[in-house]
């Protein structure tokens, strides 16, 4: 039968798969001292997100001011926020509103909890 490798009766096939499936660590391949970096920055204008997504392909957790921006042209801060969602799911990030005046976004290997507190941007 030409199909025949979707029979069970190929079990050492099976066994080389699950094996397969693990991959093994040396204790050198991983960094002990690598630490996590988080930046702080502020939304003044809109060229100012800019510099949020290259932190962000950085591997980068920010914390976004978006007060002064808010402040100064809401339609602004709406195109500035659309364009970090974009961003963030390019890189299998995530982005939330802490308050009114702050968001935060992660790149890929950072998840954010949310509570009851915290809504998604």
């Amino acid at each position: 039968m030409a199909l025949g490798f979707l029979n069970n009766n190929n079990e050492d096939n099976e066994e080389e798969i699950i094996e397969d499936d693990f991959v093994e660590l040396d204790a050198e391949m991983t960094e002990q001292n690598q630490k996590v970096v988080v930046r702080a920055e502020t939304l003044r204008k809109f060229d100012d997100v800019e510099n949020v997504q290259e932190q962000l392909r950085n591997n980068r957790i920010i914390w976004v001011n978006i007060k002064p921006l808010k402040q100064k042209d809401m339609s602004k801060l709406k195109r500035a926020v659309k364009r970090l969602k974009k961003t963030v799911r390019s890189v299998d990030g995530d982005i939330a509103g802490v308050d009114e005046d702050w968001i935060v976004v992660t790149p890929g290997y950072a998840e954010i909890e949310r509570t009851g507190e915290v809504e998604q941007a």
